[in-house]
């Protein structure tokens, strides 16, 4: 299953978790079928979804709607990365 790490910087870690939170629907139409993340006390964020669509979640990556789902939980955009995982090691 593809994995994606994206990471960036919010205006205000709480206020960011809280709205993240809400946007259950937007995350399963990139066909994430789990997101793990974590917020830090200096605003940044880490997320890791699993997707079932590598594709898919990169068109509505850059869709508008996931462009005001940012916009709205303070997420600021020139931050942001995003890593799609390729390699596997297994121990």
């Amino acid at each position: 299953m593809p994995r994606v790490v994206v990471t960036g910087e919010v205006d205000d870690a709480a206020e960011w978790e809280t709205k993240f939170r809400t946007h259950g629907d937007l995350f399963r139409s990139q066909t994430a079928t789990a997101i793990h993340f974590t917020v830090t006390n200096q605003n940044e964020f880490a997320i890791l979804a699993e997707v079932d669509d590598l594709g898919t979640w990169r068109e509505i990556l850059e869709s508008s709607a996931t462009e005001q789902a940012m916009a709205h939980d303070g997420v600021k955009r020139k931050t942001v990365k995003v890593y799609e995982l390729d390699k596997e090691y297994d121990l």
